[in-house]
Parts: structure tokens; sequence; C-alpha cells
């Protein structure tokens, strides 16, 4: 519920990143984050779930998520791309929040399987030029594979990979992935984070 929420949320106009950072920090405790017995995406069993979509697709949310995440992207970064449907309001917050501040950055969304018709796409949005700068954004990592999906399809259409950032961080293999493949990674949260806060 959203009355759960105590701490203000920053003003709207806020460069406080760490102000930020501690409000989307207690909207994931609150929101997102359930204990219980629950079955990850990965196929593994879990005593606790942390539902992303409750905080990014709530609209402070998003709002703090475009900020912090923008500030996290390298200064060459020509686009955001994610897997549907967990990154599409994380892509769509970054690239807007980044014509705000007029660095505008595009958003892509890769599909899980090919579209069916017209072009048989698995990239939704504007088409860059080859070699083009793309970090892949993510709101949950555990094992790291879904966001792997979507470094896999946009080096296949011609684009630079480099970075994989993730919201909240799982710490249960998917760094260690996207180190073994040579990418790097970043997350706002580690697990902890969400599970400590009072």
């Amino acid at each position: 519920m959203i009355d759960k929420i105590k701490q203000p949320f920053p003003p709207n106009n806020s460069t406080d990143l760490t102000s930020l950072r501690q409000w989307l920090r207690q909207l994931f405790h609150k929101l997102a984050y359930k204990e219980g017995d629950f079955v990850l995406s990965s196929g593994q069993r879990s005593s606790y779930y942390i539902n992303g979509k409750q905080v990014t697709l709530h609209p402070q949310g998003a709002l703090a998520i475009g900020r912090l995440l923008l500030s996290m992207l390298p200064v060459d970064t020509q686009a955001v791309a994610g897997l549907t449907l967990g990154a599409d309001p994380i892509v769509t917050a970054v690239s807007i929040i980044s014509a705000l501040e007029n660095r505008p950055i595009p958003a892509l969304i890769i599909r899980k399987e090919p579209k069916g018709h017209g072009t048989m796409a698995y990239i939704e949005g504007p088409t860059l030029a080859a070699g083009a700068k793309v970090v892949v954004l993510e709101d949950v990592v555990t094992t790291g594979k879904s966001a792997m999906k979507a470094v896999e399809h946009l080096k296949n259409a011609g684009y630079q990979v480099e970075q994989v950032i993730a919201l909240v961080d799982r710490q249960q293999g998917g760094a260690q992935l996207y180190q073994s493949v040579g990418l790097k990674f970043q997350a706002v949260f580690n697990i902890e984070d969400i599970r400590q806060y009072e």
C-alpha cells in the first residue's frame, strides 16, 4: 500500500541523489519485499520475493529510478535497453528523465520472442547506428540470465553492450555471470540493503 511510505519524497527537481536513494530503498522494503515460499523465474525456490514492479510502476518510484540510473550511466551511453516486462518501466523512466536533463537517451525494449508479424524483430524502439553503446537495465538480478538475453539480442543487432545496471542484486550469481563474459555490473541496492531497512 502506498500509504505505508512515511518518509517524504524529495522535491521533484531534487538533484540530491543520496536522498532519492534512501527514499527508493524505503519503497522497495515497504512495497516490493515479501517473505514466504516463492518460486523465482530462474526456477529456484526462495524464502523471499522482490516484486520490482511495485516500485518501478509507482509514480515517484519511477522518477527516483530515472534520476538515479541516469546518474550511473557512462557519458557515452547512446541508449538504454532491457528485457520485457520487468525493464519496460525502467528504461522508459530513464529515457524521460534524460530528455528533461537535456541528455536525451532512447529506450529499447527487448522481446522474449520475436515479433510474430511485420519485421519479426526482437528489439522495439528507435534504430541506432551500428556499434551504438547500449546499457542494459534490469529490476532484480538473481542468476543474471534474463539480462543476458537482452545483451545477446543487442549484440546480434550490431550494438555494443559493456554494462548491466540493476535496481536490486539478490547476490545469487548474476554478478559473477556478467563478470565471466566481460560485462561491468552495478546495482543500486543489494538484497541486504532492502532486508535491513528500518
